[in-house]
């Protein structure tokens, strides 16, 4: 096992291909623990080279909706009745901060992602 810092996309390119490799193997195996170093080398990078913009609220809140298994009918009286759940998540209305404390409570999403702003509907 032969591993040294990701420094160039040719690195990064190498070790995803050994990490593809060696992905399946068994904890506690030499190979298990070199993909267990290599992800935590490939996570570092992508932190510092692939940034992805986090989503704006009402992406944030439907990606966690399917994360949890929930339905847009499981918001009901969490953001308000059924129409107004819908408005919400169609961007024809703004959050408000009721609804995002009660959001950022029910779904785990830190309040910081929802008070961004987004733009509504046309």
């Amino acid at each position: 096992m032969n591993i040294k810092p990701i420094k160039s996309e040719q690195d990064y390119e190498c070790v995803l291909a050994r990490l593809d490799a060696i992905f399946d193997a068994p904890a506690d195996t030499p190979e298990g623990d070199e993909a267990e170093i290599l992800t935590l080398l490939v996570e570092h990078y992508e932190n510092e080279h692939h940034f992805i913009d986090a989503p704006d609220p009402i992406e944030a809140i439907k990606i966690r909706l399917q994360e949890m298994n929930l339905r847009q009918s499981d918001l009901v009286g969490i953001i308000g009745g059924k129409s107004r759940v819908s408005e919400v998540l169609n961007r024809k209305r703004k959050l408000s901060v009721e609804m995002i404390r009660q959001l950022s409570a029910k779904l785990k999403l830190p309040t910081a992602l929802l008070v961004q702003d987004y733009a509504l509907a046309g």
